[in-house]
């Protein structure tokens, strides 16, 4: 998804499935902790019912509707957290395994290894 948007311009839009068939509403954005990008998106997917979460990333904003690549029943089923709380790493481990997406490796510890110290011959 587009990176520019302002997460709080989400909020109160509308989102469709892969077949255009309307989801809900779009309650709250959950932005990555470490880069602030808009991550996830919790969806109202109806007036009782609770809300699912959606993976921004492979989603579409067009003309201010969220265009969700996954079907109603899947975004349904999705593991609930409830909403107004952070999302743990293992709870968005769990979000991405269930819409079948990878999540990007985790970034290579800092190299510690500075290497030797030269000898005073220069070897």
């Amino acid at each position: 998804m587009q990176t520019d948007i302002d997460p709080r311009n989400l909020i109160g839009r509308k989102a469709f499935d892969r077949n255009g068939v309307k989801i809900g509403t779009i309650d709250e954005v959950y932005l990555d902790d470490a880069t602030g990008v808009p991550e996830w998106a919790a969806i109202r997917t109806g007036l009782f019912s609770r809300d699912a979460f959606v993976p921004l990333e492979p989603s579409r904003l067009v003309e201010g509707t969220l265009y969700v690549p996954f079907e109603r029943a899947l975004i349904k089923e999705a593991p609930d957290f409830g909403v107004g709380r952070h999302l743990s790493p293992e709870q968005e481990l769990q979000l991405y395994h269930h819409y079948g997406l990878d999540m990007a490796p985790p970034p290579a510890p800092p190299d510690r290894d500075f290497g030797r110290l030269a000898e005073p011959d220069g070897t």
